[in-house]
């Protein structure tokens, strides 16, 4: 006796055997009245909107200032404190820029700045790359204590060490040159622990490889750990090139004469005697010195991001 298998009808909670696994079960059942409600439609997310918001009010808060500046450089200088203020120029007025290159020796002190802020990022490259790496590899007596006294310096404010600084670089003869401003801030704490734990990061078993076949601690660094840390380096350049270029108080202090000032030093003077200068002129000024340091963050931004990230999947 025969028996003949009965084929189950499709529902429209269970498809076919010949269509389960197949994109047309799966739009079956999407359409189905008894499938889920979140298959449906997608409830709104409040928090994704209250991040949003947070968000738009922090990047309001940040480049508001920037937006401003920018709108206040190209109007008239007859118009910059005029009441009520309107955020966009209507007819834009570049006059405020030409002024600034009459009023100060713009090249002078980009070139000056230049020079500063280029040789303090080499420098403190190169200095916590080895302090970090001596930190992070070598063994030495008093290593900890020695970390943590160079953390410490961190807490100190510059305003605190400037007496000190000063009399030394009296001392060596360097008053009122541009080497005042770049030796004593190339020694760097922040890089180095920042270098120290990039170093930590990474594996240690390349150290031990490298000295069994005979290289020194020192070639080790140069040809197997330097090449791996230079999104770390990246980072120290970047963030110290950043900061010395807007620096304003040790130029002020260190530097005497006109030839020798930084651009943020020099711009003091377009505000004029007693502050009688032209606000458009001022703020046009301030708009030329943000271009050399947007374009190194925009070249290193990436390098930048691979750095800040590097540890992120350990």
């Amino acid at each position: 006796m025969t028996t003949t298998a009965t084929p189950v009808p499709a529902s429209p909670d269970r498809p076919a055997p010949s269509d389960r696994g197949s994109g047309v079960a799966r739009a079956r059942r999407d359409r189905s009245p008894h499938a889920p409600a979140s298959r449906r439609r997608r409830p709104f997310a409040w928090s994704v909107l209250g991040r949003i918001a947070v968000l738009a009010a922090a990047a309001a808060l940040t480049l508001g200032p920037v937006l401003w500046t920018l709108s206040t450089s190209l109007r008239a200088p007859a118009d910059s404190l005029r009441l009520p203020p309107a955020f966009l120029p209507l007819s834009p007025d570049f006059s405020s820029y030409a002024q600034v290159f009459k009023q100060v020796d713009m090249a002078l002190l980009v070139l000056n700045s230049a020079l500063v802020t280029g040789l303090i990022a080499l420098g403190q490259m190169v200095s916590a790359a080895l302090a970090g790496y001596a930190f992070a590899f070598l063994r030495f007596r008093g290593k900890g204590a020695l970390f943590s006294l160079v953390l410490a310096t961190m807490m100190v404010p510059v305003q605190v060490t400037i007496v000190p600084v000063f009399m030394l670089i009296r001392g060596m003869g360097l008053s009122d040159t541009l080497l005042a401003l770049i030796l004593p801030a190339i020694p760097t704490a922040f890089g180095t622990f920042l270098m120290r734990q990039y170093f930590l990061g990474l594996p240690a078993e390349l150290a031990e490889a490298a000295a069994i076949d005979g290289a020194s601690p020192f070639r080790i660094f140069r040809s197997v750990y330097a090449p791996l840390a230079m999104p770390g380096l990246a980072i120290v350049g970047i963030l110290a090139f950043n900061f010395h270029w807007n620096e304003f108080f040790r130029p002020l202090i260190l530097t005497i004469s006109e030839q020798n000032f930084t651009l943020p030093l020099g711009l003091v003077s377009l505000q004029g005697n007693m502050g009688t200068g032209s606000i458009s002129v001022v703020l046009a000024g301030v708009v030329l010195s943000m271009i050399p340091a947007l374009i190194v963050f925009l070249i290193g931004q990436r390098t930048l991001r691979d750095g800040l990230t590097a540890g992120a999947g350990k």
